[in-house]
C-alpha cells in the first residue's frame, strides 16, 4: 500500500518537472526520428506525453510535434480496457469512444507503465495518418456526411496483449488504408515513443523514489491549477463575447457562426459556447462528448494564458479553473453518427474566438486575429515511372499571425497554426511526382496596422500523372478574414485557384477535393494575419521598409497606410496629408473594439446579434436531427426578404421559423409547437 500523499518540496518538485519535460521529449525525439511518412518526420502532426493513471497529461514536448495539446486527458478511453498488464499497448481512432481521439486519421495508443503491481503512469501519443481508408484519399472532405465514410474505425482495444502482437487486428487496420507500409511505419514510430517513455519513468521512479514521483505529479498539477488561478485573478471581472464565422456549412452553403461568451469571474474562467450552430450535415463538427474541459475546447485558452504569463507551467492543471458550457447537439457537441474528419478547421475558429475574448478583455496584451487556418495538401498520384501509388501530405499553407503592441505578426506562421513545420520542397519532390513553382510569402495579405499581420503562405506546384487527386484539408476564409484589433485592419483572404495565369484559371474557393488531369497547376494562398492599432500611426520608416522587402506594395502603402513614395524615398508632406485623410474617414466609422472585413460587415447587417440570439433560442426546440435543416431554411428565408422587413431584434427570424414549422407536420408530432405560439 502507497505512503499518504505529501507536499514534494520545491527544488525536488522543480528537479522532478525538468526529468518529466525531458522524457516527453525523448519521447517525440523518438518518434520524430523513426517516423515513416512526411506528414510525421516533416510536418511533425504527432504528439508524445506522459499521464497519470487516470490519464490527464503532466507532461509534453515543447518543441516538436502538435505542442498544443497541453492537458489531454486519456481517462475515458483508458477506462475503456479492463485488466491492464505489463507489455500491454491500446490503440483508438474511434471519435465517439472515449472521446480521446477527435477524427480518425488520429491514432493514439497508450501504453501501461508499471513498477511492480501499480501502474504509476502512461506512456501516450499520437500521429496523424496521411489515410485511414473512406470515401475519399486523405479520408476528410467537408462533404461528408456521417462518420461511417472517414475511413475506419477502431474503438479502444488491445494491440499488444503482455507483449504479443495481436495480428487479426492489425491486418483489419492495414487491409482498409490505402498506404498500408506507410501506416504501418508511423505506427512503429508510437511503439518506439511510448516504449522510450516507459523507460524514462523507470529512470525517474529510480532516482525519486516511487512515492515523490506519485506525489510529484500531483504536486505539479496541482502547481499548474495554482498558477493559472492567479493568473485570472489578473483579468478584470466581466463578460467578454466574440464571435467568428466559417465560411460555409458546405459547398456552397451558409456561414458557421462560433460564438463564446468569456465570463471571468474571480479566480475562474467560463468558456460559454451558446449561440453556436446546431451540428451541421457535413463533416465541421468537434466530438467533444460533452466534456466541460474538452481538449479541442481548451486549446485557444491554453494559448490565451501561456502568452500572458509565459511561465506557466504547462499541464493539466491549468485547465482546472476553466470549463467549458457546450449545448448539447451543437457543432461542438455532436451527436452519432455525425461526421467530424474536418473538426481541425473548426477547432481553429474555436481558438479564435477565444483569443478574440482575451484580446477583449486584455486588449494591450493580446494580439490581432491570426489567419486562423491551415490548409493541407493531401495528393493522390501515380509516379509514372514506376507505376508506384502515392498518398502524401505535401505542406500545411499557413497564414500569418495577428499584430500586437509588442510588434508586427509573424509571417507565414500564423500563431495557432504555428507548430505545423512546412516540409522542404525538396524533399517534397524527391518523393512525390510534381514541381513546385512558386513557394513564398503573399504580398499586402498581412493586415494593415501600426503593427501588421503576418503575410499569408502562397503555394504552387504541378501534377504530372492522370486521375490524381488533390485533398485540400481545411480550405477556409475564402469569405471572412480574420478581425483587426484596437484601429487596425483585417488581414486578407485566402485563394484556391486551378491553372492560375492561364486562359482556363477556375477559381476553387473552398473546394476540397479536386481531380486533376496531367500538367494541371494548383495554387493556394493562405489567409493573412490581422493589423493591431491604426495604420496611420505605423512608422514611415517600417512601411518603407516593407515596401523595399516586398511584404507591401507602393499602391498599398499609399491606400492602407497613408505612405507615399517620391523617387524611392517617403514623401514627408504627402505622408501627412494622406495620413489626415485616413485619420478622418475612420473617424466616421461607428466605434468598434475589431475591425472586419468588408464580406462580414455585409453578413452582420443582414444577421444581427439580436436576429442570432431568436435563431439559438427557436432552433433549440427542435429535436438535433432537425436543426440544421430548419437553420438553412430559414437563411434562405432571409435572404429573400426585402431588408427593410428584417428587424434588428431578430422578431422576423421568430416568425419565419413558426412558417417553417407549420410547413411539416413532422415537427407538431414530435411535441414541437411555433415558437410564436
Amino acid at each position: 500500500m502507497s505512503k499518504a500523499s505529501k507536499p514534494v518540496d520545491p527544488v525536488t518538485l522543480q528537479v522532478l518537472a525538468n526529468h518529466a519535460q525531458a522524457a516527453a521529449e525523448a519521447m517525440a525525439f523518438t518518434l520524430f526520428r523513426t517516423a515513416h511518412s512526411t506528414f510525421v518526420k516533416e510536418t511533425e502532426d504527432f504528439t508524445s506525453g506522459i499521464t497519470t493513471p487516470d490519464g490527464m497529461t503532466f507532461a509534453s514536448p515543447r518543441d516538436l510535434g502538435a505542442t498544443w495539446f497541453i492537458g489531454l486527458d486519456y481517462g475515458n478511453a483508458i477506462r475503456m480496457i479492463d485488466n491492464y498488464k505489463p507489455g500491454d499497448v491500446c490503440i483508438t481512432n474511434d471519435p465517439y469512444s472515449g472521446y480521446v481521439c477527435t477524427h480518425s486519421p488520429d491514432l493514439h495508443i497508450w501504453k501501461p507503465i508499471f513498477w511492480g503491481d501499480e501502474i504509476v503512469a502512461f506512456a501516450v501519443g499520437h500521429i496523424h495518418n496521411t489515410d485511414v481508408g473512406g470515401a475519399v484519399p486523405a479520408s476528410l472532405s467537408r462533404q461528408l456526411t456521417e462518420i461511417h465514410q472517414e475511413g475506419i474505425r477502431i474503438r479502444p482495444s488491445k494491440i499488444y496483449d503482455e507483449g504479443k502482437l495481436n495480428k487479426t487486428l492489425l491486418d483489419v487496420m492495414l487491409t482498409n488504408v490505402r498506404m498500408p507500409e506507410q501506416n504501418w511505419g508511423d505506427f512503429k514510430a508510437q511503439l518506439a515513443s511510448v516504449a522510450t517513455g516507459e523507460r524514462k519513468v523507470h529512470e525517474m521512479v529510480r532516482r525519486f523514489g516511487v512515492d515523490t514521483f506519485r506525489d510529484g505529479v500531483k504536486d505539479l498539477l496541482d502547481l499548474g491549477e495554482r498558477r493559472a488561478r492567479a493568473l485570472i485573478r489578473t483579468i478584470p471581472d466581466g463578460d467578454y463575447p466574440f464571435c467568428d464565422y466559417i465560411d460555409e456549412d458546405s459547398p456552397g452553403g451558409v456561414p458557421v457562426r462560433i460564438a463564446v461568451n468569456l465570463k471571468i469571474r474571480g479566480d475562474e474562467a467560463v468558456l460559454d459556447f451558446t449561440g453556436s450552430d446546431p451540428q451541421l450535415h457535413s463533416s465541421l463538427n468537434v466530438p467533444t462528448g460533452g466534456a466541460e474541459r474538452h481538449i479541442l475546447l481548451m486549446v485557444g485558452y491554453t494559448y490565451a494564458m501561456y502568452s500572458i504569463d509565459p511561465s506557466l507551467p504547462l499541464n493539466g492543471g491549468i485547465t482546472r479553473p476553466a470549463r467549458c458550457v457546450i449545448p448539447d447537439g451543437s457543432i461542438m457537441n455532436p451527436k452519432f453518427p455525425a461526421a467530424v474528419g474536418m473538426r481541425s478547421l473548426t477547432s481553429r475558429h474555436i481558438q479564435n474566438v477565444i483569443l478574440g475574448a482575451f484580446q477583449r478583455a486584455l486588449p494591450n496584451l493580446m494580439p490581432a486575429g491570426p489567419a486562423g487556418t491551415s490548409g493541407i495538401m493531401n495528393v493522390k498520384t501515380i509516379d509514372s515511372r514506376s507505376g508506384r501509388r502515392i498518398m502524401a501530405s505535401i505542406n500545411p499553407i499557413t497564414g500569418g499571425a495577428g499584430g500586437s503592441a509588442f510588434g508586427d505578426g509573424t509571417d507565414g506562421s500564423g500563431a495557432n497554426s504555428s507548430f505545423l513545420k512546412n516540409t522542404p520542397v525538396e524533399i517534397n519532390e524527391a518523393e512525390v511526382p510534381i514541381r513546385f513553382r512558386r513557394y513564398g510569402l503573399s504580398p499586402d495579405s498581412g493586415g494593415a496596422g501600426k503593427f501588421r499581420g503576418g503575410l499569408a503562405t502562397d503555394l504552387e506546384f504541378q501534377l504530372f500523372s492522370p486521375n490524381s487527386v488533390v485533398t485540400a484539408r481545411n480550405r477556409d476564409r475564402s469569405r471572412f478574414s480574420t478581425w483587426g484589433a484596437m484601429g487596425g485592419c483585417s488581414g486578407a483572404t485566402s485563394r484556391f485557384v486551378r491553372n492560375p495565369d492561364s486562359n482556363h484559371a477556375e477559381n476553387l474557393g473552398n473546394t476540397d477535393v479536386v481531380s486533376l488531369d496531367p500538367g494541371d497547376v494548383i495554387r493556394i494562398i493562405a489567409a493573412g494575419g490581422a493589423g493591431w492599432g491604426p495604420p496611420w500611426e505605423r512608422e514611415p520608416a517600417l512601411v518603407l521598409r516593407d515596401i523595399r522587402q516586398g511584404k507591401v506594395s507602393a499602391d498599398a502603402a499609399a491606400r492602407d497606410y497613408g505612405v507615399v513614395l517620391r523617387d524611392g524615398e517617403v514623401d514627408a508632406a504627402a505622408t501627412a496629408q494622406a495620413r489626415a485623410a485616413l485619420e478622418a474617414a475612420d473617424a466616421k466609422r461607428p466605434p468598434s473594439h475589431f475591425r472586419y472585413n468588408a464580406a462580414r460587415e455585409e453578413f452582420e447587417r443582414e444577421w444581427t446579434e439580436g436576429s442570432y440570439e431568436v435563431l439559438t433560442e427557436v432552433l433549440a426546440m427542435l429535436p438535433v436531427h432537425w436543426r440544421h435543416f430548419v437553420k438553412r431554411r430559414i437563411f434562405d428565408r432571409v435572404a429573400a426578404m426585402p431588408a427593410a422587413e428584417r428587424r434588428p431584434d431578430g422578431g422576423h427570424v421568430r416568425t419565419l421559423y413558426a412558417a417553417v414549422v407549420a410547413e411539416f407536420p413532422e415537427l407538431r408530432h414530435l411535441g414541437m409547437r411555433p415558437a410564436a405560439e
